[in-house]
């Protein structure tokens, strides 16, 4: 177990992309991390894409960074409503501070640019964000997965292996 003592927490809204949050989600509790499942209200039930449920343990206003190791933002739609709580651009720019792992898949990348966190890294993600990836001082990799000092990048649903190990590798690591 790998993770045994790390925690991570997982930003949740409707309209998450189902295999981008619950993949990782298990394979985080495999690997022994304390998952804490983030939303704008502690439990509430919020509905994916596909309709898979998921029920926040927390808000976002009670998380506090400093007791974490990692956020985990999955993609879907949820990344552009997420974006909008700043609460969320608050919680992701202290994490990326502090040099917490903050991992973001696909459409993830969005709340990345609203925290003001992507400037000058090399990122990837959905095609759909790659000229807004840029535009906000991104530097665009097309691979399925990449490390860029804390920043954990993946592209879409079939990089989810690539990004789970390397989301796993940096948890493990630890880049406080």
């Amino acid at each position: 177990m790998k993770l045994k003592g790390k925690r991570v927490v997982v930003l949740v809204e409707n309209g998450f992309e189902d295999l981008e949050f619950w993949v990782p989600v298990m394979r985080l509790r495999e690997e022994g991390a304390e998952v804490i499942i983030a939303g704008k209200e502690k439990d509430r039930q919020f509905s994916g894409k596909g309709c898979l449920q998921a029920v926040s343990d927390s808000d976002f206003a009670s998380i506090d960074v400093s007791g974490l190791d990692g956020i985990l933002i999955p993609g879907g739609w949820a990344p552009d409503k997420l974006r909008r709580y700043e609460e969320v651009k608050n919680l992701v720019k202290s994490a990326h501070e502090k040099r917490k792992v903050i991992g973001m898949i696909c459409h993830a990348g969005l709340v990345g640019i609203s925290a003001g966190i992507v400037r000058g890294f090399r990122s990837v993600g959905s095609e759909g964000i790659k000229d807004d990836l840029i535009n906000a001082g991104a530097v665009w990799v097309d691979e399925p997965a990449l490390v860029d000092g804390n920043l954990v990048w993946g592209r879409v649903v079939k990089d989810i292996p690539d990004f789970c190990r390397k989301l796993v590798e940096a948890l493990e690591k630890g880049l406080r």
